[in-house]
């Protein structure tokens, strides 16, 4: 009744063109997460490694965001490390997915960057609301790729200005 007993993830793609080559884009993504993962999701208020040494594949981070006004925390895991092509990183305290693919044009000097982003199950109590939960996870699927072309692009630039 009313669909509060479908269990069917909450999911949002969006893709972006970066005129960088897939190496690049991959070591601002996931070799240099810690650093730049605040930068280009604002809503990432802390961000820890729980993990000693270098982002790679079993790497866990623990973030605290404030999305529209609400505070959480999670725990994930970086469970695909496959440099210039994908990182993925899965809830361990949460139920969600988060993927970055990675797919390079031919002549090096561009990126397709997808990212996906799924919210595996909602709480009984944010059923009701399951429309607009979609909505905002799209726009912030939109808005994180465009962010993430915004700030590499911009660090080229400045490096190629020097």
């Amino acid at each position: 009744m009313f669909g509060l007993l479908n269990d069917n993830p909450v999911a949002a793609k969006a893709g972006i063109t970066i005129q960088r080559p897939a190496d690049e884009v991959f070591r601002f993504i996931g070799v240099d997460f810690f650093r730049n993962y605040p930068r280009w999701s604002p809503e990432v208020i802390e961000l820890k490694p729980m993990t000693p040494g270098e982002v790679r594949l079993g790497t866990l981070a623990r973030q605290v965001r404030v999305d529209q006004g609400n505070r959480s925390e999670s725990s994930f895991k970086v469970t695909v490390f496959e440099p210039a092509s994908r990182i993925r990183f899965e809830g361990v305290s949460n139920p969600y997915v988060c993927d970055y693919l990675l797919d390079g044009e031919s002549t090096g000097t561009a990126t397709r960057v997808v990212f996906t982003f799924e919210l595996l199950r909602l709480e009984l109590y944010m059923r009701p609301f399951e429309k607009l939960i979609r909505i905002a996870i799209q726009d912030g699927a939109e808005r994180t790729v465009r962010n993430i072309k915004r700030l590499i692009e911009a660090e080229a630039a400045a490096l190629a200005s020097q």
